[in-house]
């Protein structure tokens, strides 16, 4: 059990076990040299002066050569001393070392790269073809209405050479594209489009072809060089259908899939995550990297079960890689049209992010189709262009944000201009717009096909572990109702048959004109309420040195010290930061204001102690649990609390984006009628309610990751349904402080304010990065996009950072950073960080002081999340993380509909092959290399005709049909002339 304080004796006890701890390292280190050195001395004077080996003395040079012996205890002996000098070497390592590697570090520019010729390819048979020139200048349009490409670092375009080409595609692929540069027969070259699915080759094809690729290896050459934080490449023709040896689906080059293979064989990185949301499955991208487990292929994508183009069985959940690259191949199949931003946000934050977090990239490749978009025809689907950036949004803090967005489809020329363009002013570091509408919960398809996605992965990633399973034992009882079983289903519906020729023309099938009128009018009105202006304030910041008269008389080494904040405004200021901040003038709460959370009482009884004695005021504090008093704790508590609403002022006037408190005493325990655990008034509570009173707002979320439940705040809001409040703390099953069962995850609020009280108790220490982060985005982040808060303030304790003296947990300076980024999405970026606990002076300075760089755009390192860690079996903690999300989401599923497919069972075990989910692809593979489309059987050849059920549908992009090069199709046409 925990003690609720740190006393002086405590702390001395601690230092002093500290400095035994180095003595004795330091003793077992010289023990080793000295061990060491006798080993080196003793194997010596056996050697030279034993005899034993048959030495001559009159053979200088035999006598000079040292035994075997020897040369093993000198080996063994070098081995030792590098091992501790290792070890020390680790128990020394700074923990803080990427926080101050960041010291200097500010934002870099963000890359655009795009050439204006690009608008020169189109279909000169078919002017009304949807892969037309104004999807790329209308973006580049919308991009510049909004002045987005001027502050873009733009870079010069380039062709890519028949090298970088050559990396993935076939030379024979390369020559037969290359002959079409500049033909201008449009007849023939109709003619010749017709063998492909979906192509039409323009004069230009080639030459832009070239451009897009080389365009996408150029940005990607830029981030992994650190001249660009992140950036977009907006280019044409797109590229993830294009495979090894054909094009395909408007693609000739595969620009994405080069690019990353440049990365890995030129830049030698090791992981790559590549991110295909196009509402058309990318199968050419899947197949260059189905055996490679340095590529995590993510794709989301209309399937239907294999109605939609490209009719692929492979583009089904069950294709999850093979070989090496097994359980790196993700799709998420959509069965429906009509998906909406609810659908798209719970497959990012259930799946995707949790996978990403765990892969720990080192490049982000993001192929941004905009044809899932509001109004495409191709399409759909209902994602709204202001979902977009909320979809990038938690990307950005990943892969020391190297983030690289590239142009694949989009065939609504509105929705795909403004979704490009919000992107692009997302990457710029602007705030995630506020979603105008209110989120829809996800779809029973969504569902159906996220779950069985996740359980086909659920084994080769620690991350999709939290569902609960079952065996083939409860499938069978039929005495249960089993309601809450998951069950894998793989229906195969298919394409049309296979045709000899592909039609060139009137392919585009456009919307009923009811439903275009309609999309575009939810469009203009999205358009109108989707507010994009900005405070040119980045973040205020509140802090007042007065506040540092509050202090312990009878014990000046108690953990709530003064120093607390005036270590953190120090930092800031080394860290340059201060400057870059509005500085707010702080002012004294009110008695009216603080009365907005506590009872005049209680703001009259604190009151009163001013001008006390000490020996009064320690007497009083004693009837309180876990406080001390000062002569001047009122007007330090009251300045703590204005403070805070200064910042609300400022953020909710429209005067700054975010803000930051870095102010005490801090106030998540102060209940509405006395102090408690070191909090006199509660800030933040009184910030809440100040904001709905003032401001008139009507939802308010509170997210406390204090390692304490904050009892306080709880209780003050627990039957209020204007304000969430979520809880992240160290439990112990009741037995850390405050203690008690208020903070236990069955606590959920009362009466109209039930639901809106989620706490998630942790009952082992050692939380750190990985088990926060899992929980934001399974829990926090759904709930919080749920109830698409105003404003967001944090209680922003950091006891549970590495090295605190009271939480025992590990969450890094830079984990804090990644967590309010995220937060920072919500609320149109309207966010206010307040310092609540935290008592190590070195841990809450770095952590404060990452979230402060965090809201000014500056680049902060990504935490590893346990990388290493993932390596090997689960920890106590992260076993008791798992058990601990599971019973929250178990309990706020009832609450949050966002939440609701999570309580459902998947089968236990590897399910590709259980269930009647054989995997197709270990049938069509044995004749078919997936990625080299030459195989027998590739993309619709006489093996792909047939499926891996022994259906006589199709299941490659295209039937069987010869391809020929321009060579020979002039050849045998010449009589045409």
């Amino acid at each position: 059990m925990s003690p609720p304080i740190v006393t002086r004796r405590s702390a001395q006890q601690a230092k002093i076990q500290t400095r035994a701890m180095a003595s004795k390292s330091k003793g077992a280190a010289g023990a080793t040299a000295a061990t060491a050195a006798g080993v080196i001395g003793g194997g010596g004077g056996s050697s030279a002066g034993g005899g034993s080996g048959g030495i001559s003395a009159a053979d200088p040079r035999k006598a000079n050569k040292p035994s075997a012996a020897l040369l093993e205890a000198k080996r063994r002996a070098r081995n030792m001393l590098k091992n501790q000098s290792n070890v020390m070497q680790e128990c020394v390592t700074d923990i803080f070392q990427n926080a101050v590697d960041c010291k200097g570090a500010v934002r870099k520019p963000t890359a655009l790269i795009y050439d204006e010729s690009m608008s020169q390819h189109c279909c000169l048979w078919d002017k009304e073809h949807y892969e037309c020139p104004e999807r790329f200048t209308r973006v580049l349009e919308r991009c510049r209405e909004l002045n987005l490409a001027e502050r873009c670092l733009e870079l010069p375009s380039r062709s890519a050479t028949k090298e970088e080409i050559l990396r993935l595609h076939t030379e024979e692929h390369f020559e037969r594209l290359k002959q079409t540069s500049g033909i201008r027969d449009d007849e023939r070259m109709e003619d010749l489009s017709s063998r492909y699915d979906s192509i039409y080759i323009h004069p230009s094809t080639f030459e832009l072809s070239l451009l897009a690729t080389g365009s996408t290896i150029e940005l990607v050459d830029h981030l992994i060089a650190g001249k660009a934080q992140n950036g977009m490449a907006i280019i044409r023709p797109p590229g993830h259908h294009a495979m090894k040896a054909e094009f395909n689906g408007y693609c000739f080059f595969n620009n994405v899939a080069l690019a990353a293979q440049h990365a890995l064989d030129v830049h030698k990185l090791q992981r790559i995550l590549i991110i295909d949301y196009d509402v058309h499955h990318g199968q050419g991208t899947q197949r260059f990297f189905y055996n490679d487990p340095r590529v995590v292929y993510f794709s989301i994508h209309r399937f239907e079960h294999g109605s939609f183009w490209p009719h692929l069985q492979e583009s089904d959940y069950h294709a999850i890689g093979s070989g090496a690259g097994r359980g790196y191949n993700f799709n998420v199949p959509l069965n429906a049209i009509g998906m909406t931003n609810g659908d798209y946000l719970a497959i990012f934050q259930q799946l995707l992010l949790p996978v990403a977090l765990e892969f720990q990239p080192e490049l982000i490749i993001v192929s941004a189709g905009y044809d899932a978009a509001l109004g495409c025809p191709e399409g759909e689907m209902e994602v709204t262009p202001a979902c977009y950036p909320h979809l990038l949004n938690p990307l950005l803090r990943l892969a020391d944000s190297r983030v690289a967005v590239v142009l694949e489809g989009g065939y609504c020329l509105d929705s795909l201009a403004e979704g490009a363009a919000l992107t692009l002013r997302s990457l710029l570091g602007d705030p995630c717009p506020r979603l105008v509408e209110v989120l829809p919960l996800p779809r029973p398809e969504l569902t159906q096909a996220l779950l069985s996605c996740i359980a086909v992965h659920r084994t080769h990633w620690r991350c999709l572990q939290l569902q609960r399973t079952y065996d083939s034992k409860e499938l069978l009882d039929q005495e249960k109702a089993q309601t809450d079983l998951h069950k894998l289903l793989r229906l195969w519906i298919g394409g049309p048959p296979p045709v000899d020729r592909y039609p060139t023309r009137d392919t585009a099938i456009p919307l009923p004109p009811e439903k275009l009128a309609r999309n575009a009018a939810r469009l203009q009105v999205l358009r109108t309420e989707t507010k994009l202006s900005l405070p040119a304030v980045r973040v205020c910041y509140s802090y007042d040195a007065q506040m540092l008269l509050h202090c312990n008389l009878d014990d000046p080494g108690h953990p709530e010290q003064p120093s607390r904040v005036q270590h953190i405004h120090k930092m800031h200021e080394e860290y340059g930061l201060l400057a870059r901040m509005k500085q707010l003038a702080p002012r004294a709460a009110t008695t009216d204001e603080v009365c907005l959370a506590h009872t005049r009482s209680h703001v009259n009884s604190v009151r009163r102690l001013m001008g006390r004695d000490p020996e009064e005021l320690h007497r009083v504090a004693a009837g309180y649990n876990s406080v001390y008093l000062h002569p001047r704790t009122f007007d330090c508590a009251t300045l703590a609390a204005g403070a805070v609403l200064q910042a609300v002022d400022s953020v909710l006037r429209g005067e700054s984006r975010h803000g930051i408190c870095n102010v005490r005493p801090p106030g998540h325990h102060a209940e509405q009628d006395q102090p408690h655990g070191f909090c006199i008034f509660n800030n933040v509570a009184i910030a809440a309610q100040y904001a709905i009173r003032d401001f008139g707002l009507e939802r308010v979320l509170i997210v406390d990751w204090d390692v304490h439940h904050g009892n306080g705040t709880q209780h003050i809001f627990e039957a209020n349904p204007k304000v969430l409040y979520i809880s992240l703390h160290r439990y112990e099953h009741g037995a850390f402080f405050p203690k008690g069962p208020d903070g236990n995850y069955d606590v959920v609020g009362k009466g109209a304010g039930r639901g809106f009280n989620v706490n998630i108790p942790w009952n082992k220490k050692g939380m750190g990065d990985l088990e926060y982060a899992l929980a934001f985005q399974q829990l926090i982040m759904p709930i919080a996009y749920e109830f698409n808060p105003q404003l967001v303030l944090v209680s922003a304790g950091f006891d549970a950072a590495i090295g605190d003296p009271l939480g025992g947990c590990k969450v890094t300076p830079e984990g804090y950073g990644l967590l309010t980024h995220w937060l920072s999405a919500l609320a149109g970026g309207r966010i206010v960080v307040c310092l609540e606990g935290g008592y190590n002076v070195n841990s809450i300075s770095y952590a404060m002081t990452m979230c402060t760089k965090t809201l000014l755009g500056d680049p902060v390192p990504t935490p590893q999340l346990g990388a290493v860690a993932l390596q090997k079996p689960p920890t106590v903690a992260h076993q008791s993380c798992v058990e601990s999300l599971q019973s929250c989401l178990e309990i706020q599923r009832s609450h949050w509909r966002s939440l609701e497919f999570v309580g459902r069972r998947l089968p236990a075990g590897d399910c590709v092959g259980e269930n009647n989910n054989e995997d197709f692809l270990t049938a069509s593979l044995r004749q078919l290399n997936i990625s080299n489309d030459d195989a027998p059987g590739a993309a619709g050849g006489a093996a792909g005709d047939r499926n891996a059920c022994g259906d006589e549908r199709p299941s490659g992009s295209k039937p069987k049909v010869k391809v020929k090069t321009l060579t020979e199709y002039l050849a045998e046409n010449k009589e045409q002339q």
